[in-house]
């Protein structure tokens, strides 16, 4: 059996969101941010849909605003240690 393609973690979605409304796509690379989507999604927890509708309809406003913080303070730590790993490298 093969894994259907229209499976995929709703994380993800909020993430480039994020993304996209800050501009952050406009002030760094895409490795960069390839990079820093690795390390954001790796401290997040997964929630896997199908259909991004199920999300609208299901989803209780409390818990997608939690999501949305979640986000936003993995995205600072992401961003803060990929900095201090920059700086490392500088220095060396």
């Amino acid at each position: 059996m093969q894994m259907p393609t229209d499976i995929h973690n709703y994380y993800e979605k909020l993430v480039v969101d994020f993304i996209t409304h800050n501009k952050l796509d406009q002030k760094f690379s895409e490795e960069f941010l390839a990079d820093m989507c690795c390390i954001v999604l790796n401290q997040l927890p997964s929630k896997y849909i199908r259909h991004e509708v199920d999300m609208a309809f299901y989803l209780p406003q409390a818990e997608r605003f939690e999501m949305e913080m979640n986000v936003k303070e993995a995205i600072g730590r992401a961003m803060e240690f990929m900095s201090s790993r920059d700086t490392r490298d500088a220095e060396d």
